[in-house]
């Protein structure tokens, strides 16, 4: 474990610089947590909500955290296993059955019919939960797999059950376990999570999750009571380069409503208080404040390495998070396996993810760091990498 300590001119310049960014119309506004050794040592809140109302930003704003939810799928998991449901290697038709005959994308005739073969071996949880079982994510209508999610209506399923055997009735885009592809494999988890749980993926949250950690304003919608505290998302226009509201897609226009589906890999909304006490409990081997919510053992198999050499070096990722040598992935997040391999001062061993409204978040174990950002920005192309350029100063604020 690390003895140096975070300077507070380092702090001071992590500020700085996301102040910058706000001044110069790169960011509405931005939360930001720094915890080190189990002790939170610096927040900041700069900038705004509402643009158009000139809100200020808020301690307990909301925000849409889109990805971030993955981890906290992961986490739901993981408790599971701890219970001795499932373990890594089991077939995914385990528990889904409707996976047992599913095949693998070979090719397309001249018609466009798929050509199809049998899997090299049945794709597994351990590859569902590093986004290497063979699945697509049902957004780009010109690829194949994708495009057959959408004539399956995946996205329009009622129920975490049917959105299972739709995907199911679609091959797998290659065999398991040889590539890494961005995936629904974590929404599909929360078909798993009720099947063995029998509960549905949000109650299981609350219930095992949530309340037991003191997360008192995270869930899959924002009740009405609370909708005032939600940050009004942004994306940069390409024409006028400024911010303008943005569609929240999938997250829903009515947040307040409760999902009929709710989405395991980007349906939650949280805050900073309350993330950061997930990623602490993350940091602390499954407890916090004396509440084990998860074992030692399972965080560890959570938050360890899952690629083979050859699918980590592949060139795969997915916006700024880049598979690569020393960066590849764990169950539902990216981990650094080599920081320095990976061209990072990370901590070996930090896992870490980020979402599509611009929020991210890591969890460092060698220098006993969380950190967490919250901001209101669609991260398309062209947007800074901001978990990046805020660990290089965490690096340098390390004394």
């Amino acid at each position: 474990m690390s003895g140096r300590e975070l300077s507070p001119e380092g702090l001071a310049r992590l500020d700085a610089r996301i102040g910058r960014y706000i001044a110069d119309g790169e960011l509405a506004g931005a939360l930001l947590l720094v915890a080190h050794k189990g002790r939170v040592v610096h927040t900041s809140v700069q900038g705004l909500k509402d643009l158009s109302r000139g809100e200020p930003l808020a301690h307990d704003t909301i925000f849409r955290i889109f990805s971030m939810t993955k981890p906290v799928t992961g986490a739901a998991m993981m408790i599971l296993f701890d219970e001795g449901k499932w373990s890594p290697d089991d077939p995914i038709a385990r528990h889904l059955p409707e996976f047992a005959d599913v095949e693998v994308l070979v090719s397309r005739d001249a018609e466009g019919h798929m050509i199809v073969e049998p899997p090299a071996h049945p794709p597994t949880i351990r590859e569902l939960m590093t986004h290497t079982a063979g699945l697509g994510y049902g957004f780009d209508p010109n690829d194949p797999i994708d495009a057959g999610y959408m004539g399956a209506g995946v996205w329009t399923s009622s129920n975490l059950a049917e959105f299972s055997r739709r995907i199911a009735s679609v091959p797998l885009a290659y065999q398991p376990g040889t590539r890494w592809r961005y995936s629904l494999s974590m929404d599909l988890q929360g078909a798993i999570i009720e099947k063995l749980s029998g509960m549905s993926l949000a109650d299981f949250m609350r219930t095992r999750i949530f309340e037991p950690l003191g997360m008192v304003d995270t869930g899959f919608h924002v009740p009405e009571e609370k909708l005032p505290r939600l940050a009004t998302l942004y994306r940069m226009s390409n024409s006028s380069k400024t911010l303008k509201v943005s569609a929240p897609g999938l997250n829903r226009n009515e947040p307040h409503v409760p999902p009929k589906m709710a989405g395991g890999g980007g349906g939650l909304f949280s805050t900073l208080d309350d993330y950061y006490r997930f990623a602490q409990m993350i940091l602390n081997k499954g407890e916090l404040d004396g509440v084990r919510v998860l074992s030692p053992q399972a965080v560890t198999l959570m938050t360890s390495n899952h690629l083979a050499d050859d699918v980590q070096s592949g060139g795969y990722g997915v916006g700024h998070q880049q598979i690569r040598p020393g960066y590849g992935h764990g169950f539902d997040g990216a981990v650094f396996n080599d920081p320095a391999a990976a061209g990072s001062r990370v901590g070996r061993g930090t896992y870490q993810w980020d979402g599509a409204g611009g929020t991210w978040f890591w969890v460092d174990p060698e220098n006993e760091i969380v950190f967490v950002g919250l901001i209101q920005r669609m991260a398309l192309e062209g947007s800074p990498h901001f978990q990046a350029v805020t660990q290089e100063l965490i690096a340098d604020a390390l004394a």
